[in-house]
């Protein structure tokens, strides 16, 4: 699992722990959890979990963070299913990468395409400016629905060492079959891409998320690219839960 660097800008995403939006109980299960399934590592500060509300449901609130959003251009599988494995991921980290090529192609051949399983990818961009660069890419090829073509050529293998300027990413963007090579560039430097990059990446630092890739399937943590047996392991008792309705 890569290493994350140590986050910036403190100040501005402190208020967003004690925020309404995610209760505390869920940043309480986040820490305890990502550092009970990542390895030995410096983690932030977590006092601020002491802090959560009593009798509240911390597994139901991480689990609530599955969006379920019609039309959401940055996942797939039916808004319905099981299941939701959410994925918080970086483009330059090479073992999100390891997870795309490797593991991800066979959760949606196996869960997806049966509906069994709904996947929602977060941006969480922890690399510097040319991951915030590629995940800002990666949304404006999603608003022409090349999302996971751009997803699959950004991953693909030997694409990091080429980096993620401007021009590398107008090529991927190209490579992926984005129609509108202009519309996109645009869509890319513009204030919608900003928001929701920090979107998703404000709900990564709200729950604890320290490094990529970083999961959850219905509200449970997984840590690293770990094997597929993992996920599918993870899936079918997620899936029974479901369907027990737990």
């Amino acid at each position: 699992m890569s290493t994350p660097r140590k986050t910036a800008r403190k100040t501005s995403r402190k208020p967003l722990l004690y925020a309404a939006g995610v209760a505390l109980a869920a940043v309480a299960l986040g820490l305890v959890s990502w550092q009970a399934t990542a390895p030995a590592e410096k983690h932030r500060d977590t006092s601020a979990s002491a802090n959560a509300t009593p009798g509240s449901d911390p597994a139901a609130e991480l689990k609530a963070l599955a969006r379920r959003e019609p039309g959401d251009k940055l996942a797939v599988g039916r808004t319905d299913a099981p299941v939701v494995l959410i994925e918080y991921s970086d483009f330059k980290c090479g073992y999100c990468a390891k997870f795309a090529r490797d593991t991800e192609p066979e959760l949606v051949k196996k869960y997806v395409e049966d509906g069994t399983l709904r996947i929602e990818w977060r941006n969480f961009p922890i690399f510097g400016a040319e991951s915030e660069a590629a995940a800002k890419a990666a949304w404006a090829a999603g608003r022409q629905d090349r999302f996971t073509a751009f997803h699959a050529a950004a991953y693909a293998e030997g694409a990091k060492a080429k980096g993620f300027g401007e021009e590398r990413l107008v090529e991927l963007a190209r490579e992926a079959g984005v129609p509108d090579l202009e519309r996109f560039k645009a869509d890319m430097a513009g204030e919608e891409a900003s928001a929701a990059l920090r979107r998703d990446r404000e709900e990564g630092y709200r729950i604890g998320v320290q490094s990529t890739p970083s999961f959850l399937v219905n509200g449970q943590p997984i840590a690293g690219a770990q094997p597929l047996d993992a996920f599918t392991t993870a899936i079918a008792r997620a899936k029974a839960q479901a369907k027990a309705g737990q």
